[in-house]
């Protein structure tokens, strides 16, 4: 993980989102890393919540190089919970403790990605429901979205907040003007427009793609207090202040040293880690992560 994030420094983020969006969907067996049709149908990778996603050839350079080593022992489920526990290290963040043992899905679970991975247009009711459905508190939810603190968002997915807010052709009246002027400063490509032809909007859609804003290198408190200035950068981040009980979390852990939310996060990622995890005679070990096992 040293090598890889000296190489990107995305890396950390990309693998922590990638657990996330694996977890949530029947639990952290690597369903999220099957590619090219798995078990005859359509894979997570293909649905449109999982369509940014990045990491996999990351988890691809780990895995080749345990198969090397110790060959059909390590599975693809470990590999990706424990890199990202080792970048959130590398980036500041707390270190936790995992089991290992996890076995790898034989399967991919294309339409439960519609249903499971939490949207970032979502308002606080529903956020509050998913994580719940997954066993977490609302302290929890508040804490795991502290994951926000690395990485980089695509401008297209914040564009229509910026634009057209809610189809009102108007911004989101809840973001801070100087922050409305950043965002709108950095993602100003306006080529989308619905008259366009196919081959131009495909070429407007990759340039957005590669046209991103910054949430942050280091694992700090800085997520929170950007909440706490109307800087949220999604929606969804933002509505957390729109709850009394998590806008109280976010004020504890925006007024404080980062120890108190680095100690609830160790907590809260060791309990995401191990969701609806296989072992035993359950599921296999892949050789390939991108494929099962025949």
């Amino acid at each position: 993980m040293r090598e890889l994030t000296a190489e990107n420094s995305e890396t950390p983020a990309a693998l922590l989102r990638l657990v996330f969006h694996d977890c949530f969907i029947r639990g952290c067996d690597a369903s999220i890393l099957l590619k090219d049709h798995a078990n005859a149908g359509r894979s997570e990778t293909e649905a449109a919540p999982n369509l940014t996603l990045k990491g996999f050839a990351m988890i691809d350079v780990i895995k080749q190089r345990l198969e090397n080593e110790c060959p059909r022992t390590v599975s693809c489920a470990d590999i990706l919970v424990l890199a990202a526990r080792d970048g959130i290290t590398l980036s500041g963040g707390p270190f936790y403790p995992l089991l290992t043992g996890r076995r790898d899905s034989a399967e991919s679970f294309y339409e439960d990605s519609f249903q499971d991975i939490p949207s970032p247009e979502d308002r606080i009711g529903k956020i509050l429901g998913t994580f719940k459905r997954k066993g977490f508190s609302e302290r929890e939810t508040v804490t795991l979205l502290g994951a926000h603190n690395i990485g980089s968002i695509n401008c297209f997915v914040i564009r229509h907040r910026v634009e057209n807010f809610t189809g009102t052709g108007k911004p989101d009246g809840t973001l801070d003007a100087d922050w409305l002027n950043h965002l709108t400063s950095q993602c100003n490509n306006k080529q989308h427009d619905s008259s366009q032809s196919k081959k131009n909007r495909k070429t407007a859609f990759n340039q957005q793609l590669s046209s991103s804003i910054t949430m942050g290198t280091m694992f700090d408190i800085h997520y929170y207090q950007s909440l706490l200035r109307r800087r949220g950068l999604l929606f969804s981040d933002q509505e957390l202040m729109r709850d009394p009980t998590a806008a109280d979390v976010v004020r504890t852990y925006a007024s404080g040293d980062g120890s108190d939310f680095q100690i609830d996060f160790m907590q809260a990622m060791a309990k995401l880690s191990n969701l609806g995890v296989l072992t035993g005679s359950q599921g296999q070990i892949r050789i390939n992560c991108s494929m099962v096992v025949k």
